[in-house]
């Protein structure tokens, strides 16, 4: 079998963290170790990122001077780029533009792209049900992934499919939430509802991993599936 890449690229929910952020886990960790030996991860996400910045810091350009033909790039932003608080903050025609320039100059180099929409956050109103905090950027992912007839992964959708099952309580085991002392990393303790826990990032990247063998990619046949 022929090897090819798959490379990462978006916000923390995806990244690698550094050892003084553990245990906060991005899904692109244990979704590498999901692949068999034909493949390679290159996990280019970053924290605090947007589509905008990840263009403008030129965090974009090694990704496309190093694609060859059938390797992958797996594109998920929304998270910084919804927010109008942040520096990070990316108008909608803004952010369907910079999607349409990693499609495009993916397919330039003979590479797949593949969208996907932003995690759910843990939101749950006070009559415990899910708010729906990415609306409007997951839609434009959606409309950018049935326009340029690009595979997606509706990762918001089975995140808040997932949350929703597991309600208020049970939920907060997939994301970063430690008690004071817990961890050293966090000594008065942390209750973080948008990055995941080891745990969660392992389940995220199930979804992934499912989303992928749904639309039928040759990937799908180079993972190693979790068993536990």
């Amino acid at each position: 079998m022929s090897t090819v890449t798959v490379y990462l690229i978006g916000d923390s929910t995806m990244a690698e963290k550094d050892p003084d952020e553990r245990p906060e886990t991005g899904w692109g960790t244990p979704f590498a170790e999901r692949v068999d030996e034909s493949v390679t991860v290159e996990n280019h996400a970053r924290n605090g990122r947007s589509t905008s910045t990840f263009l403008e810091e030129g965090r974009w350009d090694p990704v496309v001077d190093d694609l060859s033909t059938d390797d992958y790039v797996f594109v998920q932003f929304g998270h910084n780029d919804e927010v109008p608080s942040k520096e990070q903050y990316t108008p909608p025609d803004a952010f369907v533009a910079n999607l349409e320039t990693f499609v495009g100059e993916t397919r330039e180099h003979g590479a797949k792209p593949v969208l996907l929409t932003s995690i759910a956050r843990r939101h749950f109103d006070e009559d415990g049900r899910l708010e729906d905090t990415h609306r409007e950027y997951a839609d434009l992912t959606r409309d950018v992934a049935q326009a340029r007839d690009v595979p997606l992964i509706d990762a918001d959708e089975r995140s808040r499919a997932l949350l929703r099952d597991l309600g208020p309580d049970a939920s907060k085991s997939l994301y970063n939430h430690l008690a004071a002392g817990e961890h050293p990393n966090y000594p008065e303790g942390v209750a973080d509802d948008t990055h995941f826990s080891e745990r969660g990032a392992r389940r995220i990247a199930e979804l992934v991993l499912d989303g992928v063998e749904e639309l039928d990619l040759e990937l799908a046949d180079r993972f190693v599936r979790d068993e536990a």
